[in-house]
Order: C-alpha cells, then structure tokens, then sequence
C-alpha cells in the first residue's frame, strides 16, 4: 500500500525536546489577575482589555492588524539585527547556499528525483539523474522543473510543496504548488518527460486536501468543492475536505463521481490506494474522525458492493502503512484485542493479508512484525521489493531492521549503520530494491546510505561537511525523575572541558506533543550560531512525544497536559541543580506545539529562564480550535468550549490567559508568520499584546510569507534562524 499520510494535516511542525507541588498549584492560580466577565463567560479581562479588544488581530491581512504587526517589527528591528545577528546570518548563509549539502532523493523507474536549493535557485528546482550517476561525486541532473522560472513567469510566490506521480512509469505527476508556503496548494498535471504541464490536463485550485492516482485517466481528488446542492460547505471544522471525488480525465470536475463524505466534524476526509492482489489499485478512503481516530474505506469497483464504502475492521487508533508480500501493514496506537484471546499491545506493528480482506471483508489473521519495549519505539518503516525496513529507537538511539515474511511469520535482520544517534528511512518504493536510509547524531553530520534489499549490502554516498569543529565537543545522555518519579531523558551537547560552574549558556530545547520524537540529530545551525560560540544545546525527551511509543505520548493528552510541562521544568532544574547554567544563563526554544511549552514555561516558571523564544506558537488556548486547523487538535488539547473539566483545564493553562502583572518575566522573543494556515498568527499577535497592554517588555518578528515554516526561501531561513540565535546570545552569553 502507498503511504497513507494525513498530507493535508501538518502535525504541529518542529523545525529541524520541578518545582514543588505547592509551587505548582501556585504557578496555576491565575484568580488574583484574571476573572471571568460575568456578561460573556467565556471571555477574559486583564489590565483593562478584554479579549475581544484583541479579535481584530485575527484578520490575518487586516490593515488595522499588519499596522501592529508592523510597528512591533520597527521597533525590534534595530534592537535584533545589530553586529552578532549580521555575523550569524552571514555564517548560515554560507550552509544553506553550499553546495555541500546532500540532496536527498526518492528513487522510481531507475531515476533519482531531487528538489534543491541555493543561491541561484532561490525557489529551487525539481531534478533528477539515475542511480549510478548519484553515486559518483558529481551527479549530471536533469531539471525537470524549474520553480523560480515558474514562479517569475507567472509573478507568483511560488513555493514547491511535491509531486505525487502514478506508478510504475512515474511520468505522469501531480505537481503541489504553494502561494508563499502556505499549507493550502494549487495542483496541477506534469508530464515529466516533455517537461511541461499537461495542457487541458488535471489541475485544481488552491485548496488543503489531496489527490490520488488511480490510473492514468482517474484521479482521487479530496477538495474545497465549494457548497453542495443544498448550500452546505464541503470544509470541515478544522478547515480539511470531507468530500472525496473520482475525477475522469476529459469531464469537468463538477460531473466527478462522490465516493464518500465525512462529517462537518471530522478532522478530514482523504483519497489513497492500495494494491490488491493482481497488482491493481483499489479506492481507499481515510476519514479523520479526530486527530488520534481514524476509519479506513475500500471502495469497490465491481461486484455486489460496487462504489459501496466497505470499512476496515481495525482499531479507531491505528495507521496504515504500506503493503510488503500482501500483507498490509498496520501500527497500533491502541491495544487490539482478537478473537482467540491474544491482545496485541499499543505501539506493535501487525501485519494482515489484504487478499483476504476483499474476500471476506472480514480480518481473521493478525501476525505481529515486531513489539517494541517500554524504553523503545518505531521511528519509521517502509516497504521495497525486497525488503521491509524498519527504524527503532532503544532510550532514544536509533537503529535499521529488514523485515521479511514467509508466508506465517516475519523475520529480522540487523543493519550495519552507526549506533548512540539518529537512524532514519528514507525514500522506499515497492517496486524498487534500492532505498535509501540516513544516519546522524548531534555531533556526526549526516551520511545518506543506499539499502540494497536484495542483498541488504549499505553503501554510503553522500555526506554533509563538518560546518562546525565538533573535536572539542561531547554528547552525552542523563535522565531526571519528574513530579511523578518518571525518568525522562536529556542529551546535553558541550565542550568537553565544559565547567560546572553555573556560568555556561544553555540553550533548552522540547516539543512534547503529538507523538513527535526528538532524536538526535546533527544541525550546522545550531552548531554555528550556538556551540561554536560556547553555548550549551540540550534537548528534553519529554511526555507527550512519541521516543517511547504511544504510552509515552498519550500520558499527557488533554487534562494530563501538565506532566509534560513538569517533565520540562525537572530538566531546566537538573541543569541548574547539576550547574551546568543557572537561570541567568539558561533560555529555551519551542516551536508550534513547541511554542505553546515555551507559553506556558513563560507564565508557570518564569523564574527558572532568563530567554524564551516562542515560535510560530498556539498561545491562546481558549479560542485555539476557532482558529484555522485548530479543531483538529482537540483530541490532543481537549475542547475548550467544554463545560466541565476539560474546559476548566484549559483555562488554568492558556498562556495568552495567564500573563501577571504582578510577575517578573523575562524579556520574551515571540515569531511567526502572516501566510501560517496551519497555527494562526493571532496566537503570537495576541500574546504580545498583552504583554504590551501591561507594560511588559517582548521582541517580536513576523514574517510576511513562509507558511508554518516561517521561511519561503534559503535567505528568509536564515534571517529567521539568527535572529533566534542573536536573541539568545544578546540574553545568555553577557557577562
């Protein structure tokens, strides 16, 4: 089966990680600054604004709001941007415009495919050289499509957001363009041999949602349709298509077959294929229900059950994978209990044949791939022709499985790739041997590796420069117990001499949300701007990311969110009790899900930072589900609007709610951008607000495109980058 991601849902993006129960439950009393307004219950005042004095700044393009927007970037400006932001910006400059970068690829019909970056293709091109070629030190590419003369001869902004093109010849692609990164993208028909896009061929306006190939006249189009016959959207609450359509090459999209809809509910409704047992593909159709539920379709073509959804009877919280040997491949989030009594637990990977299913409609034999331990985790698998491989984290370092299946059970073979960092699949195609896996760790800059799967022999071909001396460095592992007595890991990355003396620069980095692991991984960013300056990195494998499985995850959903924050604040404390910083040297770093942890570390302990950079950050959680994609991550946050205890959570936790007049915060660095379509940018417009409306100091930056990443091209990243890091260094490395 090809890979059923959720495309048009971005998880919560990373960018490329205690006190007293008393303190605490202090932290969260917010009654002293904040009361209810009796007149609109769910709205709050402070320092003689309410919240509705703020909603303006939800107009994304607003004059009222770009006028803020723009006032609080003036004044930051000059305060940012002084000699150590040029010197960092100039040192990035020099990493992302290298052409000592490794251009990952995917690989089909004998062709490496890569989409690439630099100074001289601002917008990148869409290239690709065969396998032999790539090999060698310097690959002969062939651009298939150029962006930046795409997006000059059209005077668009155009950002490439990938191609899905039909199999087996893959000449045939569904080119996803997008006007200054935002999640929502045109698509469009290319032919890749005549380096064009089809004339009168399949194309879409701009929408979230997704395609699918089901053979060369036929496309799975999920869409904003518009309104239906009886005037109803055809978007879901959380801003997804719920309609999914089978277009016909040559017929207007109006006359496109319905296959299914969701609910207005729904996260989102989206079209994918599997193979069946003649090698053909069949309709599938995946409805969100909730961020963490999901239910699968196929839909027939033929027989009794013609263009009759048949559903798959799997758990509500598992993901389909791909298929190796006719097994469809499926990953628990939940346990699954079968008939004869065996359970197969949460986080386990199962297998079941897909054949027998259209027979039957029914699953009568689960065989179970691999069951990961308490301290381990499935980073990522994918399926060759000869070959499943498999990534898996023990205490969070990563190593390579090849799987097989004889026909009863599945099998293991240990890869030969570098222990103690990151092991992480690459491209995989069931049609092909070759696939590619990339190996990496804080200090060893990436390698990337052909897989062989016929043979399982690796080959190491490309490899990134050391942008930074790592010789003088360590990466070493610790663990802290948290409120709870649950041991939660940290990597602190150093100089080896490093001196415990409370004095050293420490920058913390977490996520902790959305079963989102951070493993370790090599940055010549972070190298530059930040170690090579003699700061300290140290990322916090904190609840609520997935380093061990959904358990790991799930133990902070909704009204268990706190752990996750006290998972951090046990970190930031071990670091100071360990002196390695102190809270005059220490600053953190989030972004998205991260931006909201380094909210609420703002307002719980602002005692413990003396920097907090918040990234493109959900900040008001009262109305967060309001707000563009927002009401998809109920199932992570819980519902605001909810009377009772999960309405009342959220309440003590929004950061947006919980500023103090009374409380001494550090001087804040908040950044977004106005093209986000995924995190609003009201969340960080909001936030400074309020600050501003106390008096409180803040600097602030929004970018005007870049989309959830913050950045549309090479020059933007790395503005963005050094003005984070110049913000640190200006807070944490003075004497």
């Amino acid at each position: 089966m090809k890979k059923l991601l959720l495309l048009g849902v971005g998880v919560l993006a990373l960018t490329a990680c205690q006190p007293a129960d008393k303190q605490a439950k202090d932290n969260h009393d917010t009654t002293t600054a904040y009361h209810l307004n009796k007149d609109h219950p769910m709205e709050y005042n402070a320092a003689g604004k309410t919240d509705a004095d703020h909603l303006y700044l939800e107009e994304v393009l607003g004059d009222k709001a770009l006028a803020k927007v723009k006032s609080w970037n003036q004044r930051s400006e000059p305060i940012m941007q002084g000699d150590v932001y040029k010197a960092m910006k100039a040192e990035l400059l020099e990493v992302y415009n290298s052409p000592e970068k490794i251009p990952y690829v995917s690989y089909r019909a004998g062709k490496a495919y890569n989409f690439w970056q630099d100074d001289k293709h601002v917008k990148g091109i869409w290239r690709r050289t065969t396998l032999d070629s790539y090999r060698s030190d310097k690959p002969k590419w062939q651009t298939v499509l150029d962006i930046d003369a795409l997006a000059k001869s059209e005077g668009k902004n155009w950002v490439y957001k990938g191609s899905s093109c039909l199999a087996p010849a893959y000449n045939s692609c569904i080119i996803s363009l997008s006007d200054g990164g935002k999640d929502a993208t045109e698509r469009r028909e290319y032919n890749v041999g005549k380096k064009q896009f089809v004339p009168d061929g399949f194309a879409l306006q701009e929408s979230k949602g997704g395609t699918a190939w089901l053979d060369k006249n036929n496309l799975l189009v999920s869409i904003d349709f518009g309104t239906d016959k009886s005037g109803s959207t055809t978007m879901t609450d959380s801003g997804y298509p719920f309609v999914n359509k089978l277009w016909t090459r040559g017929t207007p999209l109006s006359e496109a077959r319905e296959l299914m809809r969701g609910e207005k509910t729904d996260v989102g409704v989206w079209p994918g294929t599997f193979e069946n047992a003649k090698g053909k593909d069949e309709i599938l159709i995946v409805r969100a229900i909730t961020f963490y539920t999901t239910e699968y379709y196929w839909i027939p073509r033929y027989g009794k059950n013609k263009w009759k959804p048949i559903k798959l009877p799997v758990p509500l919280k598992s993901n389909l994978g791909d298929q190796f040997k006719g097994q469809q491949l499926l990953t628990l989030q939940e346990d699954w209990p079968q008939e004869n009594g065996k359970v197969f637990a949460s986080g386990t990977l199962v297998s079941f044949s897909i054949a027998d299913f259209m027979k039957t409609g029914k699953i009568d034999t689960v065989n179970e791939v691999i069951a990961p331990t308490a301290r381990q985790s499935i980073a990522g698998f994918g399926a060759t022709k000869g070959a499943l491989l498999l990534s898996l984290y023990e205490n969070v370092s990563g190593a390579a499985y090849a799987f097989d299946f004889d026909g009863t059970a599945w099998t293991k073979t240990k890869l030969d790739f570098p222990a103690n960092g990151k092991v992480a699949i690459g491209s995989t195609n069931a049609k092909e041997s070759i696939a590619f896996i990339n190996t990496e760790s804080f200090l060893t800059s990436d390698t990337f590796w052909t897989v062989d799967t016929s043979t399982l022999k690796t080959q190491s071909v490309k490899s990134l420069p050391n942008w930074f001396d790592a010789s003088t460095m360590e990466a070493k592992q610790f663990e802290v117990a948290s409120n709870d007595g649950t041991k939660i890991p940290y990597f602190v990355v150093s100089a080896k001499d490093m001196q415990m003396n409370g004095q050293n620069p420490t920058l913390l980095y977490g996520y902790g949300g959305f079963e989102v692991s951070i493993n370790p991984s090599y940055s010549a960013t972070i190298g530059r701007a930040w170690l090579a300056r003699g700061g300290v990195y140290v990322v916090a494998n904190i609840r609520g990311g997935g380093e061990f499985g959904p358990d790991w995850h799930q133990a902070g959903l909704k009204t268990k969110r706190q752990i996750i924050y006290d998972d951090f604040i046990a970190v930031a404390e071990d670091l100071i009790e360990k002196k390695v910083t102190s809270p005059e040297h220490l600053g953190i770093h989030g972004r998205s899900n991260g931006g909201l942890l380094m909210g609420v570390m703002f307002t719980q302990r602002p005692d413990l930072f003396n920097a907090v950079a918040i990234g493109v950050p959900l900040l008001d959680m009262r109305r967060y589900d309001k707000l563009l994609a927002g009401a998809s991550w109920v199932g992570e946050y819980g519902d605001p609007d909810d009377e009772g205890a999960e309405g009342a959570y959220i309440r003590t936790l929004s950061p947006y709610h919980n500023i103090r007049s009374d409380v001494k915060y550090p001087e804040p660095y908040i950044y977004t951008s106005t093209k986000d379509d995924r995190v609003h940018p009201a969340h960080a417009r909001k936030f400074a607000q309020r600050l501003e409306d106390m008096g409180l100091p803040f600097q602030y930056y929004e970018n005007i495109d870049g989309g959830h990443a913050g950045a549309a091209n090479l020059e933007e990243t790395a503005h963005s980058q050094a003005l984070i890091y110049s913000y640190l260094a200006g807070k944490l490395m003075t004497e």
